[in-house]
C-alpha cells in the first residue's frame, strides 16, 4: 500500500473511538536511545507515530519539544538517523515525519521525499510551508504516494480552510489553539466547534493536536475527532524515564481512547 493507503487503513481500523498518534522527537533523548522510544510506543497502542525530525528553530513548539530539538541535534542526530529510525517501526504502523521546511528543500524537495519513501514514511507535516507554496512539495509527495497533511488553525479563513481540505491528503492536523505546542490544564472550550468546522471542509479524518497532556482530555477530543494527537507529554516522558514511560505513557491514553 501506499503511505496515504496505510494511514487511511489506520484510521479505519484502530479499534479505537479515534486514531491515537503520540509523536516523539527524533534522536531525542540521543540517537542511540530514539528508536526504543518508537518501538515502546508501538507496542503499547499507538496507531500511527508523528516523528519529529530536530531542527534549529522550530517555530510551531513550545518549550518542551524545542529543547528536545536542540538536545538531540547536539548529540548528532540528523536527518538521515530519524529516516533510520523511521524504517524500523514503519513496517509497523504508518509514520508521519514532522519537519520544517529548510531541511526538506535544502537539498530539493523530490529528493527529501524520496528518502522519506524509501525509509517507510507515509506522510509529511510541514508546519512552516503556506498552503499557497505547497504546491510542488504536494506534487512530490504524491508521486511517491506519501500524504502532505496539512494543519488548520482555529482562525483559518473559510476560503483557505476549503482549499486547504480540497488540498488534504492522509488526514488534516486540526490545531486546537492558537499558540505553539505545550501541555495545558484545559481543553478550548471551542473545540467541537473547530472540529466540525474542518470536518465541513475536508472528506479525508481530522486529527486534533496541540495542548492534550492527560488521558482524560485525550478522551474528550476522541468524542468529537477522528485521531487525537499527543507531543509534549509524550517528549517530557521520554527525557524523563525513557522508553518505559515512553510506553506507559501511550498505554494510559490507548485505554482512555478504548
Amino acid at each position: 500500500m501506499s503511505g496515504q493507503e496505510r494511514i487511511a487503513a489506520a484510521f479505519a481500523s484502530h479499534g479505537k473511538r479515534a486514531a491515537l498518534m503520540p509523536y516523539l522527537m527524533g534522536g531525542f533523548p540521543d540517537p542511540g536511545s530514539s528508536q526504543a522510544m518508537l518501538e515502546a510506543a508501538v507496542d503499547a497502542g499507538a496507531d500511527l507515530i508523528e516523528l519529529g525530525v530536530p531542527f534549529s528553530d522550530p517555530l510551531a513548539d513550545g518549550p518542551v519539544i524545542h529543547e528536545a530539538a536542540t538536545r538531540a541535534l547536539a548529540a548528532g542526530a540528523t536527518p538521515h538517523r530519524v529516516l533510520e529510525d523511521c524504517r524500523a517501526v514503519a513496517d509497523r504502523v504508518p509514520v508521519v515525519l514532522m519537519v520544517y521546511a529548510n531541511v526538506v528543500l535544502a537539498g530539493g524537495a523530490e529528493a527529501f521525499v524520496r528518502r522519506a519513501a524509501v525509509a517507510g514514511a507515509a506522510g509529511l507535516i510541514v508546519p512552516d510551508l503556506p498552503h499557497d507554496e505547497a504546491g510542488p512539495l504536494r506534487e512530490a509527495c504524491q508521486a511517491e504516494g506519501l500524504a502532505l497533511v496539512p494543519l488548520v488553525a482555529p482562525g483559518t479563513p473559510p476560503e483557505r480552510l476549503a482549499a486547504i481540505g480540497a488540498d488534504a491528503r492522509g488526514f488534516v492536523y486540526a490545531v486546537s489553539l492558537t499558540g505553539t505546542t505545550g501541555e495545558r490544564d484545559a481543553l478550548p472550550p471551542d473545540l467541537a466547534a473547530i472540529v466540525e468546522r474542518v470536518r465541513g471542509a475536508t472528506d479525508v479524518p481530522v486529527a486534533v493536536g496541540f495542548g492534550i497532556s492527560t488521558s482524560e482530555q485525550a478522551a474528550q477530543v476522541a468524542d468529537l475527532a477522528d485521531g487525537v494527537i499527543v507531543g509534549s507529554r509524550m517528549v517530557r516522558a521520554a527525557g524523563e524515564g525513557g522508553a518505559a514511560a515512553v510506553g506507559r505513557t501511550v498505554a494510559d491514553l490507548a485505554g482512555a481512547l478504548a
